[in-house]
């Protein structure tokens, strides 16, 4: 059987220490970037590795022109891919991610194993607190695993540019969802959006929207209703966020929900708002 979405963690607990599947502990501070590896160091579920937001799962370098392409965004395929490799994953591998915030951080590294063409993904629901909440034990223990040899394979998941957004507004065929909280979306909140705002005709779909209280995700029909309020088909949304990591939530969400077909914009607001000549809007 394959995880393709979400595991339980008692489903977990009675595989995280089989020869192959992987763990990979996603947990990040995007205010403290060394949190997260300090929380691994000082405690992970067994058998789990560390896979760094900052580093592993995104790849910072300028675009072809010279150009910021966000604060998060994506590394090559084939890089990732090798980065797969370093962490044990073999083709048939199944992979598991979690963090300790409902997801957040997770879900990125769930929509890029997918999007490299590895199907066996899927986030732990109700990370960390979820395991903990059945006494499940934590490990100090580092852990190292043989080089796996997965290879890339054909992806379902799209990305779009700030030009292929720029097209649509004038021929509005797609809706952007954006998954930051309501004041940043609104253009409260300067601290985290030096430049406030959002892309004109988004809507907002806050990431937490997709939980229950328990910080589980909510039922497949509950996140289909919520959906279908805001797209009328999945491959015609854009999700977004403030750099590409919390629209995969979104991502994930829709694909729970069985609305597959969504597309990411990997740059997000960070690179959108990095050029004053492209139109933001406040409110809403």
């Amino acid at each position: 059987m394959q995880y393709t979405t979400l595991i339980s963690a008692a489903d977990l607990a009675r595989h995280n220490k089989d020869a192959n599947w992987v763990i990979l502990d996603c947990r990040h501070d995007l205010a403290k970037l060394d949190a997260g590896r300090a929380a691994y160091a000082g405690g992970h579920i067994p058998c789990a590795q560390f896979a760094d937001v900052e580093s592993d799962l995104s790849e910072k370098s300028p675009g072809p022109n010279g150009e910021f392409r966000g604060r998060h965004p994506l590394p090559e395929r084939n890089a990732f891919v090798e980065t797969l490799r370093r962490w044990g994953v073999n083709h048939g591998t199944q992979v598991v991610a979690y963090d300790a915030q409902g997801g957040m951080f997770a879900a990125r590294l769930w929509w890029m194993l997918h999007w490299v063409g590895h199907s066996a993904a899927a986030v732990l629901d109700g990370g960390l607190p979820a395991w903990q909440s059945l006494d499940l034990p934590l490990s100090t223990e580092p852990v190292t695993r043989p080089r796996g040899n997965v290879e890339p394979h054909p992806s379902r998941m799209t990305t779009v540019s700030a030009d292929e957004i720029i097209a649509n507004l004038s021929n509005p065929a797609r809706v952007v969802i954006d998954a930051r909280a309501p004041d940043r979306f609104r253009g409260e909140n300067e601290t985290l959006d030096p430049v406030g705002g959002h892309i004109p005709g988004a809507k907002n779909r806050f990431f937490k929207d997709n939980l229950q209280a328990d910080g589980r995700f909510k039922a497949p029909d509950q996140l289909r209703m919520e959906f279908s309020a805001l797209i009328a088909k999945p491959e015609d949304a854009i999700m977004q966020c403030g750099s590409g990591v919390t629209a995969c939530h979104n991502l994930l969400a829709t694909e729970i929900a069985g609305m597959s077909g969504a597309a990411l914009y990997p740059g997000s607001w960070s690179e959108w708002c990095s050029n004053p000549s492209r139109p933001v809007a406040t409110g809403g």
